[in-house]
């Protein structure tokens, strides 16, 4: 079964957007060229109000994935299950849409034998560790989440750490909002590894608005960026071949 490869945001905020486009339509946007948003909101003593709630379910709604609020502390195991939880559930309807076109327009997975079932979940951890997976993170450093950098930073690496335990390749970009210059500025480039972080986050500026909008905009169109780069290689591979 060829899956290509898992494509997924991981937004980490812990308030409203104040800027730029609605990032509910964004968040739809991506979903609709293959691309699963995921939102973490972090929170310390006080709670996430009613409207900030609102705005983590419905990006992740939008956006096919999965929602979680979360205190800094346990932010870590959150970040793993998260990416993890939206993986499976990509790769299951990658699987159900397999089984429709062998069974028929109308059944999926919830409609085998039991022992059926088993099997295709098994099919299903099976890929989840050999996939490859590509995560752009976008995370908020509007002035409230100041105190959360060094524990999101921490999770993203402990992220790294899990996944590289799996067979399949993972790619990470970070972008942050706002930046220093613009309300979206990339922070690291396509790495296998985010130990780099450790130095870049430290230097990090956190500022007053939240342009979560024009940060999950950013996220798509780096990854349309990344996928006509790779088809103009693919397309000049006896020049590359004869250039190297």
């Amino acid at each position: 079964m060829k899956t290509g490869t898992l494509k997924q945001i991981l937004l980490i905020t812990d308030g409203c957007s104040n800027k730029g486009e609605d990032p509910t339509a964004m968040a739809a946007l991506a979903h609709e060229q293959g691309i699963t948003v995921n939102v973490i909101g972090v929170t310390e003593q006080d709670t996430i109000d009613e409207q900030g709630m609102k705005e983590i379910e419905g990006i992740s709604l939008s956006g096919g994935g999965v929602s979680q609020v979360v205190y800094a502390q346990a932010l870590a195991q959150t970040v793993q299950m998260v990416t993890k939880k939206a993986m499976t559930q990509t790769l299951q309807g990658v699987v159900n849409k397999e089984l429709q076109q062998i069974l028929g327009s109308s059944k999926t997975m919830e409609d085998l034998p039991p022992e059926k079932r088993g099997e295709v979940m098994e099919v299903v951890d099976e890929l989840g560790e050999t996939v490859e997976l590509e995560v752009i993170i976008l995370v908020d450093t509007s002035a409230s989440m100041k105190h959360k950098l060094p524990t999101v930073k921490e999770a993203l690496i402990d992220l790294s750490l899990s996944l590289n335990a799996r067979s399949g390749e993972n790619r990470y970009a970070v972008f942050v909002f706002p930046g220093k210059k613009k309300d979206v500025e990339k922070l690291l480039d396509w790495t296998p590894r985010l130990e780099s972080l450790t130095s870049i986050f430290s230097k990090l500026s956190t500022g007053g608005i939240t342009p979560t909008g024009p940060a999950l905009k950013e996220a798509v169109h780096y990854f349309k960026t990344k996928r006509s780069l790779r088809s103009l290689v693919s397309r000049d591979d006896e020049y590359y071949e004869e250039s190297i």
